[in-house]
């Protein structure tokens, strides 16, 4: 994937509310909106925000995954994946705390313009 093409599905991304279903390891599925897609050395990694059956967050909880495209298959479903390394969640964890600064940030530049 170029990176024309990452920054193309981020910006759908933050145009359209995206939810994926996951199935959990006790069997359950749980629908998730996706809040982004980040990259951090070099790797790409998914934000999910999962929902209840009302379509709501109550817990505040954000979950991170592996995130992986096929380049060849772009209307193939993404693969997402576990992150086992501590090292590594928090890199995510640290990322994605700086998107939604820089998100908080926006939005206050945006509503004084």
């Amino acid at each position: 994937m170029s990176k024309n093409e990452k920054n193309n599905t981020r910006e759908e991304l933050e145009k359209e509310e995206m939810t994926v279903d996951l199935e959990l390891d006790d069997g359950s599925n749980v629908t998730c909106a996706v809040v982004t897609i980040l990259t951090v050395a070099g790797k790409d990694y998914i934000a999910l925000l999962p929902l209840n059956a009302d379509g709501e967050n109550t817990e505040g909880e954000v979950w991170f995954y592996h995130y992986s495209e096929n380049p060849e298959d772009p209307n193939e479903e993404p693969v997402l994946g576990y992150i086992e390394d501590d090292a590594e969640y928090e890199a995510v964890a640290d990322a994605f705390d700086e998107f939604l600064d820089t998100a908080e940030f926006d939005e206050l530049v945006d509503d004084e313009a």
